[in-house]
């Protein structure tokens, strides 16, 4: 049932502080205010603590520091929940820190793809307009989660 798909994909640009991500617009499922949340030390340096959603406890990640980078807590920082996409029960929905307000933009099946070096849960980079926008794995980012044990078992 392919040969009716659309040639333009709505995707959503989200701002990091240092990079540019692109993901579907599906994969987002809502933006909200930055909330402080309580975290141990021992967690991953990634793992910037738990934020209330839909009376859910969402993990909340630093892309950037997952990539090996510094978490930035910029002034215009928000947090954007992603649909988890691993079908576990335990992880439905992952939170990530960005900076500022995601804007939406056409994709059409002629992405233009750039060679630049990626970290390792990055799976490409795409020109989008004037930005270079990293598309990240999201799968990669879940198994980092649940590997670090940061998944809520309990129902709230």
């Amino acid at each position: 049932m392919h040969e009716h798909r659309a040639s333009h994909l709505t995707g959503l640009l989200l701002p990091l502080a240092d990079r540019h991500l692109i993901l579907p617009n599906v994969a987002v499922a809502e933006l909200i205010d930055y909330q402080s949340s309580a975290f141990d030390l021992d967690t991953p340096p990634w793992f910037l603590g738990w934020v209330s959603w839909r009376e859910r406890q969402i993990p909340l990640l630093s892309f950037e520091s997952a990539c090996g980078q510094k978490t930035v807590m910029g002034e215009r920082v928000r947090i954007v929940v992603l649909n988890a996409l691993g079908g576990r029960p335990e992880l439905r929905f992952i939170a990530l820190l960005v900076q500022g307000i995601p804007r939406s933009c056409k994709l059409d099946s002629q992405l233009s793809y750039v060679d630049v070096p990626l970290c390792g849960l990055e799976q490409a980079a795409v020109q989008v307009g004037e930005h270079v926008a990293k598309v990240p794995d999201l799968l990669a980012l879940e198994e980092l989660v649940v590997a670090a044990g940061l998944v809520q078992h309990h129902k709230p």
